[in-house]
């Protein structure tokens, strides 16, 4: 299975034979529209350039968060845990430590805000919330609420529940149990 950045690349690089233009070309003319949401550029992509949704989405997505260059995943996680929250930067990696651990098909996709644990759909994701908490984001659907396992109201609607890790001892079996759970149903 290829990586996010690999299938990323994969539309880059058919960009021009399937939509007539490049990236720095689609750049440009999203650059010259002055929107700046992405349903907005959506709209411009879908309605006056007949674009599919697909690359829309990936030229909206470039012009959004990686100011018109190439966007590199390592800069994205360095943003996340960087200022107040760098100390936050060891709990980040024994999560991905641990769920690298559950098997090669585990993909590990940074985003502006968070990190998204993917296997064939989102199972998890990792985000700095404050200057001295991690929070996991878990779909574990009809998993009932713990003290520790919360439902994860207003956090982040494409998970069910929520953990908050303060130290790197919160990095522990009933999380990895839990994270391995929403992995297996992934």
């Amino acid at each position: 299975m290829a990586s996010p950045e690999e299938m990323r690349d994969s539309m880059v690089a058919n960009l021009k034979p399937n939509t007539g233009k490049t990236l720095a070309q689609w750049l440009k003319i999203v650059g010259a529209s002055k929107l700046e949401k992405h349903g907005q550029i959506l709209k411009l992509l879908k309605g006056e350039h007949e674009v599919t949704h697909g690359y829309a989405n990936l030229i909206a997505w470039y012009h959004l968060n990686a100011g018109g260059g190439e966007p590199a995943s390592d800069d994205l996680v360095g943003t996340q845990y960087s200022g107040k929250k760098e100390g936050l930067k060891p709990i980040y990696a024994a999560l991905i430590k641990l769920v690298q651990g559950f098997g090669k098909d585990v993909e590990i996709s940074p985003k502006k805000a968070y990190v998204s644990l993917r296997r064939n759909k989102q199972f998890g994701l990792i985000q700095p919330s404050t200057a001295t908490r991690v929070d996991v984001g878990l779909n574990l659907k009809g998993e009932p609420t713990t003290e520790r396992l919360e439902a994860s109201g207003s956090f982040n609607s494409m998970c069910t529940h929520r953990v908050r890790l303060e130290t790197l001892k919160d990095v522990n079996a009933e999380l990895k149990g839990w994270l391995k759970q929403a992995y297996e149903k992934a």
